[in-house]
């Protein structure tokens, strides 16, 4: 028979087991000291160690342990909210640009083609459904020339476009010969006659603009020469040109030249285009010049091919007179004369035009009397602001051989590179240590990522979308031509980073998760968003923003959110109740950390002919 141990043995056991625990925590502070701390030889045996005993990567982490149960003012925590889905005829719903609605606004300068978005009581608070048969695209860069017609059921640029080589369908599947309708031949020969005139092939030109892009065959033979271009096309007739585009893998958004100003900082682009875009240039005082002109960088290209350049060859194949076509190039001539945009070629129906590079160089400028310029003091403030007729002013030089805002290195150089606006003080508050810690802090959190989600830089996710972009850290840390990024600045930001985003040799768009994205259902493969929610609080609804990414994001699509661990744990629960599979994970620099990460999948499902209303 056992003897039972008195208390004194207890109370003994006990001490020894407290002076064992505090034994092994000092241990293990001083060995992670000493492993951070860089001296020594044990650095590799801290660090096997520190792996083994890593508690960070729990498969399930829930914050019960830890969390109270019970909210600040003492109710039980409510259940997960089960999000339905939409009515499968939402299936391909674009909120802000809804035909429906767009019918009711102006047809003038095309603003009933522009973002109308739905007042809040009209917003959709259900998860729109992915088509019947819906499948992963293909990867890159099969899926440049190859979508499931599953995944984009409609035929009708096929018949529209036939002769063009737009596209075709084949059994399951469309395929993109990489025609257009200025070059029927291929995109790719197109491009070749480009190059002989644009340095694109030695990363003098990385970001470009396509007008009227169709289904962005001129943006995807770019991509293998290493050149992003971020296209735009409106929603209309043309069904799914857009949809079609992100379907390849290829940067896209809805949008169109109207009233407003385009959603990109000055001085953007280095090259823009325009393909028979059907754009009237010559109107309104060239005011859709003058927006080009303010996107695109000093030394940039401007492209225009189609009606009207070489009119007197091409006037009766274009159905128009003489007369027009004439007044049409005359005008367009006399507006980039104006611009001081220097003509550098014209052959067959391609003319390309080239931003000078500062205002000295520019005589023109000098006369007032002749040129209107903006008045306002901020060229970056664009979000639903009016264009107007006026020439953006470019940044003072001080010698005719200085480019305004500064020089710019080739691709990819200028990815890691200091961007000329940070390095003159153009943005406030931001310096050249900034902006380099800021990218230090970015490798090591995508390394930690991918210790959570090894798939990130395979090519797994082709279309990745960075919701409070910054600088543009991520995506320079993940920077691949497997993959691209877009990146958006929140309008409501204290600083605008989009221009130094573009001058590092990367695309992006200003916006305001307020309200949805222009883009079509199911058309990003990784979403990446950090802290987007601290900084909404308060604006508008933590829900509404996490629908707005479901109906983004593909189905089994990923997602990253960095934010306060309270933030997180609200996001989480509205998660769950999307059918988002998700795991919290604390911070690389340990548990202490109040920023944690919550990684999240979107499962399969699709739609299954829902009848009732939203």
């Amino acid at each position: 028979m056992a003897v039972k141990g008195g208390p004194a043995d207890s109370r003994t056991r006990s001490t020894v087991s407290i002076c064992i625990v505090i034994g092994m925590c000092i241990f293990f502070y001083t060995l992670g000291a000493w492993q951070k701390s860089g001296f020594g030889k044990g650095d590799s045996i801290a660090l096997e160690i520190t792996k083994r005993t890593d508690c960070t990567l729990l498969p399930n982490l829930s914050f019960d342990s830890h969390l109270s149960k019970q909210g600040s003012s003492g109710e039980l925590v409510s259940p997960v909210k089960k999000f339905k889905p939409c009515p499968d005829r939402f299936t391909d719903y674009t909120p802000c640009q809804d035909q429906n609605r767009a019918m009711k606004f102006p047809r003038e300068s095309m603003n009933y083609r522009e973002r109308h978005c739905p007042p809040q009581k009209e917003k959709l608070h259900c998860l729109v459904p992915p088509p019947k048969g819906y499948v992963a695209p293909f990867p890159w860069p099969k899926s440049r020339d190859y979508v499931p017609f599953a995944n984009c059921p409609y035929k009708s640029l096929t018949v529209e476009k036939a002769i063009q080589n737009w596209v075709q369908y084949e059994g399951n599947v469309f395929r993109f010969p990489g025609g257009g309708t200025q070059f029927p031949q291929g995109a790719d020969k197109y491009i070749d006659q480009l190059a002989s005139v644009i340095p694109i092939a030695n990363g003098t030109v990385r970001t470009a603009l396509d007008t009227g892009c169709g289904v962005a065959s001129w943006g995807a033979y770019l991509l293998k020469r290493n050149v992003l271009a971020m296209s735009f096309a409106p929603r209309d007739s043309h069904e799914a040109q857009v949809q079609f585009a992100l379907e390849r893998g290829v940067p896209a958004v809805i949008g169109v030249l109207g009233t407003i100003k385009l959603p990109y900082p000055s001085r953007a682009f280095d090259m823009a285009h325009c393909s028979r875009c059907l754009i009237p240039w010559g109107v309104n005082d060239g005011l859709y010049m003058m927006e080009v002109d303010r996107v695109l960088r000093p030394g940039g290209y401007w492209v225009l091919s189609g009606p009207p350049i070489n009119w007197k060859v091409n006037y009766k194949g274009w159905q128009r007179t003489k007369k027009d076509l004439e007044a049409e190039q005359n005008k367009i001539e006399e507006i980039a004369e104006l611009l001081c945009w220097e003509k550098v070629s014209e052959k067959g129906e391609t003319a390309i035009w080239r931003k000078r590079e500062n205002t000295e160089s520019c005589p023109s400028r000098h006369e007032e009397s002749t040129v209107q310029m903006c008045e306002s003091t901020n060229a970056d403030d664009v979000w639903y602001k009016k264009m107007k007729a006026c020439v953006t002013p470019l940044p003072d030089v001080e010698n005719p051989s200085e480019v305004a805002g500064g020089a710019i290195k080739p691709f990819p150089s200028r990815l890691n590179a200091i961007p000329p606006r940070i390095a003159n003080g153009l943005i406030p508050g931001v310096s050249s240590q900034a902006y380099e810690k800021d990218n230090k802090m970015w490798k090591k959190h995508v390394k930690a990522y991918i210790n959570v989600n090894k798939y990130l830089l395979t090519g797994r996710y082709r279309n990745i979308m960075d919701m409070n972009a910054g600088f543009g850290g991520f995506a320079a840390a993940i920077d691949s031509q497997k993959s691209w990024v877009m990146n958006v600045v929140p309008t409501i930001g204290k600083i605008a980073t989009l221009g130094a985003v573009y001058e590092r040799g990367l695309i992006g768009i200003y916006h305001d998760w307020c309200e949805a994205f222009s883009t079509y259902p199911r058309t990003y493969d990784l979403i990446h968003a950090s802290g987007l929610f601290t900084l909404y609080k308060n604006k508008c609804s933590m829900e509404d923003i996490l629908l707005e990414m479901d109906r983004i994001l593909r189905p089994e699509g990923a997602v990253i959110m960095r934010d306060d661990v309270d933030v997180l744990a609200k996001v989480d629960k509205l998660a769950r109740g999307m059918r988002w599979n998700t795991k919290l994970v604390d911070h690389e620099d340990g548990p202490l950390v109040r920023e944690k990460v919550l990684y999240a999948v979107k499962q399969y499902w699709v739609g299954g002919n829902q009848t009732a209303s939203a």
